[in-house]
């Protein structure tokens, strides 16, 4: 340890078995003698007592030498759930840890054994979402990274297969200030789980190493443990080890899984959180699934849809200009004719409702369609494709989540949606309906399978990430304006009449 601390300028530090007392006073005393030489830096205290098939792997009389001498070094121990109850009946603790409150609780004892921090591992623990959902504090944070939030049917239902989803591995934090920030994920059935904790301790000691603050570091070394796991080819017929190559050559979107196959639409959807929910639950969409949309705005809607899908199609068109082989160029080919068809519907929507085709036809387009269009055809006329392609998505998979929301809403005991006798029922089906939602997977498919081939730099994922959310804002403009401008417009009558 002293050859090594002497001759690299060493961040961070994690220890692992250390078998015995002998071997636990000599990295104590190194420990020591190197943060008052050159200062503290971040060690990670790994107490390795007991193996995952319950064997002893630290002699009972170190037990206290770690806890004694080692723990008041370190920034953070990370125990397992056997590590955990061992630690705690040393000191006369309660040590049973059978839930999640249990793990809490154990969490806050153990680091008033001298650490600044407390990560108490839980492979060995399963909670249920219902324990999960029960825990509500000012002190205690959920992270649910690896698990889908609301609003993210269009995911479920097309294809993430969220493994024993009553079954929940919870990571629980316990920092200096005793809050609690529990990282729950989906529990993955797998035998390349051989040396997980020691995988889980060696990251976050390397995130720290960085500058990583520590909850950061918690939550990006599960996820390298997560799918690491997740990725790993079986080696042998026992337990065998993790992949812990799958993040040599940084990845800005996640490799595509059986669990999560849609890496990138998960990702734009996480960091638009807020305005997509705004987006995909307007005000518009929730009186129109009541059936209580005033009908000049679902005209007046159905209007400015119809001009906007000529942009739409247009854009498509732009894609295929700018595909190189004929399977794209079909794809975007085909969306054109199922626009068009898309345009048909409408006219026959507004004709149900007295509305011509010569008034569809010759209807002046609203500020928020022309802004949406030119953002459309001007992100089109730019060099990067993919851009392309992800504002349309937003469009695409916009209307698959309302429609999929609407119709699971109102499958709900004493639901707020009417589904039969709604006036709006067509439009509903429309887009809840398999037609539709086959149009949603498709394009799932097209926008993870060109990024999974073409994987983005740090500047491109941003263009991105920043075109989807100006997609988005967009969408929601647009419900905005079919809310907003009729009212408007039945304003000024109302003022005109009153004056006259």
């Amino acid at each position: 340890m002293n050859s090594v601390l002497d001759d690299i300028d060493v961040k961070a530090i994690k220890t692992g078995m250390l078998f015995d007392t002998e071997n636990t006073k000599a990295v104590v005393q190194i420990l020591k003698g190197h943060f008052d030489a050159k200062g503290h830096i971040p060690l990670v205290c790994d107490p390795v007592c007991v193996s995952t098939s319950g064997h002893a792997l630290l002699h009972p009389d170190a037990v206290d030498t770690i806890i004694d001498e080692l723990f008041p070094l370190s920034d953070l121990i990370t125990p397992n759930k056997a590590e955990a109850e061992l630690l705690l009946k040393q000191r006369d603790f309660p040590s049973r840890i059978a839930n999640l409150q249990d793990m809490i609780n154990a969490a806050r004892r153990l680091r008033t054994l001298g650490p600044q921090a407390v990560l108490l591992k839980g492979g060995h623990c399963v909670v249920s979402p219902g324990e999960l959902a029960n825990i509500s504090s000012d002190d205690t944070q959920v992270i649910r990274d690896d698990l889908l939030d609301e609003n993210s049917n269009i995911l479920r239902i097309h294809g993430r297969k969220e493994q024993h989803v009553d079954s929940l591995v919870v990571d629980v934090l316990c920092t200096s200030d005793s809050h609690i920030t529990i990282f729950a994920r989906t529990k993955l059935q797998s035998t390349s789980t051989h040396g997980t904790g020691c995988t889980l301790s060696a990251a976050l000691a390397c995130l720290l190493a960085r500058g990583t603050p520590l909850s950061e570091a918690v939550r990006l070394a599960a996820d390298y443990t997560h799918i690491g796991i997740e990725t790993a080819i079986p080696i042998g017929s026992g337990f065998g080890p993790l992949n812990h190559n799958h993040s040599i050559t940084p990845r800005l979107v996640p490799p595509r899984t059986k669990t999560n196959p849609y890496p990138l639409t998960s990702s734009l959807l996480r960091s638009s959180r807020i305005i997509w929910k705004e987006y995909v639950q307007h005000e518009f969409v929730v009186l129109l699934g009541k059936g209580t949309l005033p009908k000049e705005n679902f005209l007046h809607f159905i209007k400015q849809d119809y001009l906007y899908l000529k942009y739409y199609a247009r854009a498509y068109a732009l894609l295929a200009a700018k595909s190189h082989a004929y399977a794209p160029i079909s794809a975007a080919i085909d969306v054109v004719f199922s626009i068009v068809q898309e345009s048909s519907m409408h006219m026959g929507y507004c004709a149900e409702w007295g509305v011509t085709e010569d008034e569809l036809i010759n209807t002046p387009e609203s500020p928020a369609l022309t802004a949406y269009g030119a953002f459309l055809i001007d992100t089109g006329m730019q060099g990067d494709s993919m851009k392309l392609v992800v504002a349309l998505a937003a469009c695409l998979l916009g209307y698959g989540e309302v429609g999929l929301w609407l119709k699971e809403e109102a499958q709900a005991p004493n639901s707020w949606v009417q589904w039969e006798g709604n006036p709006y029922l067509k439009w509903m089906e429309d887009y809840s309906g398999d037609i539709y939602q086959k149009a949603v997977k498709a394009g799932l498919e097209t926008l993870e399978s060109r990024a999974a081939a073409d994987a983005p730099s740090l500047v491109r994922f941003a263009d991105w990430q920043d075109v989807w959310e100006r997609c988005t804002r967009l969408e929601k403009g647009f419900w905005d304006m079919a809310i907003d401008e009729p009212r408007s417009l039945n304003s000024r009558l109302s003022y005109v009449a009153s004056s006259s």
